[in-house]
């Protein structure tokens, strides 16, 4: 992929619109489909305001649902630059919403899936646990922050490049951003596992009344949700890094059903 086709960006070329040139043209050489991405921008749009009003008649889990509630605002965000570049593959705005947003939008979720082990730690038995509650959730949230910014970075730089040593600069801190939140992730699920497995192996140790939360079905609801939107985090960061190893214009960012799949899940 050659640099003049890397960047037919408004602001970056004046050389391709969506008038002189075709979508195959543009950075990610597909016109975003409408119709998908609409659905993901209400969607989540509406999941934000959900986990919004939950903050406010829920104190003990603020802190989670503002975390979800911000990330999923973010993606509803992200996904509305990839309108913009539905109508117009060049549009610079949408390119840019697209990156930064959709880049660093997980790292919000995911972080209110690390403090659902604290209040996990708290509510079963926190003598089964290695550590403190709350240090589960300054150790990963601080973790968390740092692969935000690394992520927030690299993805505003390449949201401005104009250069292909400034591009592969941005991608570079992204990829390190993106990695960084991978390990995160693993270490995570170990602990969790880790966790459970000395809750199943010693329920006589458990908090009282802890056991018949455990059998209820709104719980067994929620550790089912919160499991899936792990995985699919985990699978989204593993592809991103995938698709930014390979570089800006890799056959992986040019097909939109892998990102259909892996990114949006």
């Amino acid at each position: 992929m050659s640099l003049p086709v890397l960047f037919t960006r408004a602001s970056a070329s004046g050389d391709c619109t969506k008038d002189t040139c075709p979508a195959s043209a543009s950075i990610y050489g597909y016109a975003p489909d409408w119709d998908f991405n609409l659905f993901f921008a209400v969607g989540f749009g509406i999941t934000a305001l959900i986990f919004s009003h939950e903050s406010l008649i829920w104190p003990k889990w603020r802190a989670y649902s503002l975390a979800c509630a911000i990330g999923c605002l973010m993606e509803s965000g992200g996904y509305v630059g990839r309108l913009l570049l539905s109508k117009d593959p060049f549009s610079d705005i949408g390119f840019k919403l697209n990156v930064v947003l959709l880049t660093i939008a997980p790292a919000f979720i995911s972080a209110g899936i690390y403090i659902t082990l604290k209040h996990a730690v708290v509510i079963f038995g926190r003598h089964l646990s290695h550590l403190p509650p709350n240090a589960y959730m300054y150790i990963f949230v601080a973790c968390d922050v740092v692969s935000i910014i690394l992520q927030g970075v690299g993805g505003s730089i390449s949201a401005i490049a104009d250069k292909k040593s400034v591009l592969d600069q941005g991608v570079n801190v992204m990829i390190a951003g993106l990695a960084s939140q991978v390990f995160t992730l693993m270490v995570f699920f170990g602990l969790v596992i880790e966790y459970f497995i000395r809750c199943r192996r010693q329920p006589q140790r458990l908090n009282l009344g802890t056991v018949s939360l455990a059998k209820s079905a709104k719980f067994r609801l929620f550790v089912a949700a919160v499991t899936v939107a792990f995985l699919a985090i985990f699978a989204r960061c593993c592809y991103r890094v995938a698709e930014l190893c390979n570089g800006w214009g890799s056959e992986i960012m040019r097909e939109e059903r892998e990102f259909i799949i892996l990114d949006s899940e």
